[in-house]
């Protein structure tokens, strides 16, 4: 590859930048007019502007895309995750434009995508899937007649798509109509597809997925599991690796399956695997398949030592994989949180706004994938994800202490984020205890912050607010405009500067 151009933003398109640097492949990114100040825009070798802020007018817009890899040189895309990311219309394009996507081809994508259809090739396979429809009904007949041969409770669900856009619980037959009604209607304006389908719900199981490399000659292995059980709204925000309930037993089967699903799919490159884990712990049943790498891709990457993103463009360059099933093992424990721009006290309302103060925990086994500086506006046109904070140690225990006391060292000012309500659920005797089913928020959070909020961390929030205040009286209150230069900081340590030092 002569060089690679990323099709992404914040952090995500940071750490695609770094593996690029790292593997000595030059790399440029495209950016809105929202994020000419960006992070990623400052890491990056070259970066092209695509648009205005609107993700439709920009960052989804595939012709603008191939025009960027035309004026830059690029001969090999990174979508990240997210945006283009499992489109198979813009992988398609790639192919036909004699681009390299890193990523898996357009068919296994157009597969993958399809929940009716992919459920329909797990099942050929012998894989275990949710009880469920095999395609969408013709009418309200049909789904009210499969819905009482499952049994209430379902769900509803969008055939294309995920990130749990559109999905509706149904606990009794009055409310089916609505659901399909609202989750068709979302689908269509999310995805330009409105198929609706239902499953059987499974009450209060774990999100356990397997972390899957394929290349294009046939070898695939599993990297083994994340358990992403604590969710928002559908939306992850914890994940650790090992799993605290998966056993090597479990393990060696699930990841079997896993296996058995990507070679099902033809898929190629990084991939995810998900698994519902029922409440006893003891039957799975396939989910989906997240065809891209993950949000949480570092926990992985902790516990196995295996860099996935280099091994996306590795494997994209057709090279074989560098090692077998049995080279792989896990070592200690890790846990993401993710830090969002959103306030936990206000129903979680996305925040936007100047970033005043920022400052990072550092120490043994903690690592900070991020997206954003100090003085960097955060802007209100995208998905509020600001950095991931991962933490590894040689258990869960010293796991979970280690990212209580990282959330607790972590002071982001200027807008709200969820860092106290990060540190309350890793905090929590259920958290401890390992009881992290999907229920998890609902059933342990749902008085927050009256009774868990940590004096710990308004402590330090106060301590942060007053060293901000000093910190813009000595400057006059000015605000730095730009991103900070290493070289503002070196003082007298630098050849041919005063101070006697």
């Amino acid at each position: 590859m002569k060089k690679i151009l990323i099709v992404n933003r914040g952090e995500i398109a940071v750490r695609v930048v770094r593996a690029c640097r790292d593997m000595g492949i030059p790399s440029a990114v495209v950016y809105s007019d929202a994020d000419r100040a960006s992070l990623h825009v400052l890491e990056a070798d070259e970066a092209v502007r695509i648009g205005p802020a609107p993700a439709l007018e920009s960052y989804l817009n595939i012709d603008a895309v191939i025009a960027a890899a035309r004026e830059v040189g690029a001969d090999a895309i990174h979508p990240g995750y997210g945006f283009l990311a499992e489109n198979w219309r813009f992988a398609k394009r790639c192919e036909d434009e004699g681009l390299t996507f890193i990523g898996p081809t357009s068919d296994a994508l157009q597969l993958v995508a399809d929940k009716i259809r992919s459920r329909e090739t797990m099942l050929a396979q012998n894989v275990p899937i949710i009880p469920g429809m095999m395609s969408s009904g013709k009418d309200m007949k049909d789904y009210r007649e499969k819905a009482a041969e499952m049994g209430y409770p379902v769900l509803v669900k969008a055939s294309a798509g995920g990130g749990g856009k559109g999905m509706q619980i149904v606990r009794e037959e009055e409310g089916l109509e609505a659901a399909i009604e609202t989750s068709s209607r979302v689908a269509g304006s999310a995805f330009g597809d409105d198929t609706v389908y239902i499953e059987k719900l499974i009450e209060r199981p774990r999100h356990i997925e397997f972390q899957i490399l394929a290349d294009m000659h046939g070898n695939c292995v599993h990297l083994f599991e994340r358990e992403c059980s604590i969710q928002r709204r559908h939306q992850k925000i914890v994940e650790e690796s090992p799993s605290p309930v998966v056993g090597s037993e479990l393990r060696a089967k699930m990841g079997a399956t896993a296996i058995l699903a990507a070679k099902a799919c033809g898929y190629t490159n990084a991939g995810t695997v998900e698994f519902l884990l029922d409440e006893d712990g003891t039957s799975f049943y396939f989910l989906e398949v997240n065809a891209r790498i993950q949000v949480e891709h570092p926990v992985t990457e902790m516990v196995t030592g295996v860099d996935l993103v280099r091994q996306q463009i590795l494997i994209a360059r057709g090279e074989k994989l560098e090692f077998t099933q049995g080279d792989l093992s896990q070592t200690g424990h890790a846990i993401e949180c993710r830090i969002y721009a959103e306030d936990p006290k206000n129903n979680f309302l996305p925040s936007s706004g100047r970033i005043s103060l920022f400052r990072e925990p550092q120490g043994p086994g903690i690592r900070h994938d991020c997206g954003i500086y100090e003085g960097w506006e955060v802007p209100v046109h995208y998905d509020p994800i600001l950095s991931k904070l991962i933490v590894h140690a040689e258990d869960r225990d010293a796991a979970r202490a280690r990212m209580k006391r990282a959330l607790g060292d972590m002071s982001i000012l200027g807008i709200a984020t969820c860092l106290e309500y990060l540190w309350s659920i890793i905090d929590s005797e259920a958290y401890a205890a390992g009881e992290t089913q999907t229920d998890f928020i609902e059933k342990h959070m749902s008085d927050w912050p009256t009774s868990t909020a940590s004096d710990e961390t308004e402590h330090l929030a106060l301590i942060a607010a007053a060293l901000s205040l000093s910190t813009e009286s000595s400057t006059g209150g000015a605000v730095r405009e730009k991103a900070p230069s290493p070289w503002d900081t070196l003082g007298s340590w630098r050849i041919g500067a005063g101070g006697g030092r």
